[in-house]
């Protein structure tokens, strides 16, 4: 069973940056695919980004594409995503999970964190 924690959010001005870190507790981490989703008030949760167990395949949002990236130590049981370029549209709470694969579809992620929130001042 793996317990996730997600760091780092806060309030960014448009065009700024933040770096997000989600913490597993369990002791099967890297055999995880893990993604990043957001969710945005009165909208449905939203793929942003994937990373293999291994980190060799990342996959991204087109939304997101060149501006955010993901990243995990595995050694260190965290996930990443280095946040660029901020826009306001990007605002939301932000959430890490885990799942056999890097998959997109939220609906095949196993294990959840509780959320941070990100919000961009325009």
């Amino acid at each position: 069973q793996e317990h996730m924690v997600e760091s780092g959010g806060g309030l960014v001005q448009d065009g700024g940056s933040l770096r997000l870190s989600c913490a597993a507790s369990g002791r099967t981490f890297s055999n995880y695919a893990m993604g990043w989703f957001r969710q945005a008030p009165g909208k449905e949760r939203e793929f942003v980004a994937t990373i293999s167990w291994g980190g060799a395949h990342t996959f991204y949002a087109d939304s997101v594409k060149g501006r955010f990236t993901i990243s995990r130590d595995n050694a260190k049981n965290t996930v990443y995503l280095q946040m660029n370029s901020l826009k306001p549209e990007d605002t939301a709470a932000y959430y890490c999970a885990g799942a056999p694969g890097p998959y997109i579809d939220p609906g095949r992620y196993n294990y959840w964190g509780q959320g941070t929130q990100v919000t961009v001042s325009s």
